[in-house]
């Protein structure tokens, strides 16, 4: 019910952290789906069936190896991985950082690589570094820190 009203009926756009929740959305008739952790090895199987099942099934890479994981696994039917780029600006959980050397080549082989497979939707940033905050003014600093690098690295 919460994510009909937050989508505003159109069950599409949701984001899940669990394939679980993937799995029970997709079985409540929701067809664009992003799965918002960098897909584990283990879990491409999953992965692979609800981007064959959804009109968009949508995952996030934050690694090289990531990504020649999707590139050997590629999706039946000319369908393609749709991938948004995890930034790691702070949380220190999941993605790499803006600035790591590797992270423009990484965005640019996801771009650029093999269009035919694998699509770059997007980049991703998760603010779970406000968790600990205290007051509005530190999560509002910690947005504004966040959106500061994801601008330079789109720039860049």
């Amino acid at each position: 019910e919460g994510a009909a009203l937050a989508t505003g009926g159109s069950r599409r756009g949701i984001v899940v952290s669990t394939l679980a929740e993937a799995r029970f959305f997709a079985a409540g008739g929701w067809d664009d789906i992003l799965y918002a952790f960098p897909v584990p090895h283990w879990r491409l199987a999953e992965c692979s069936e609800l981007a064959q099942r959804l009109q968009q099934f949508q995952v996030l890479l934050d690694s090289p190896q990531g990504l020649e994981m999707l590139l050997q696994n590629p999706l039946p039917g000319g369908k393609r991985w749709l991938v948004w780029l995890k930034l790691d600006c702070g949380n220190g959980r999941a993605g790499i950082r803006p600035k790591d050397p590797e992270a423009l080549g990484l965005a640019r082989a996801i771009a650029q690589g093999s269009p035919e497979l694998v699509t770059l939707v997007g980049l991703y940033a998760h603010c779970g570094n406000t968790y600990g905050c205290r007051d509005i003014a530190d999560i509002q600093a910690i947005a504004r820190a966040t959106t500061v690098a994801v601008l330079e690295f789109v720039t860049a």
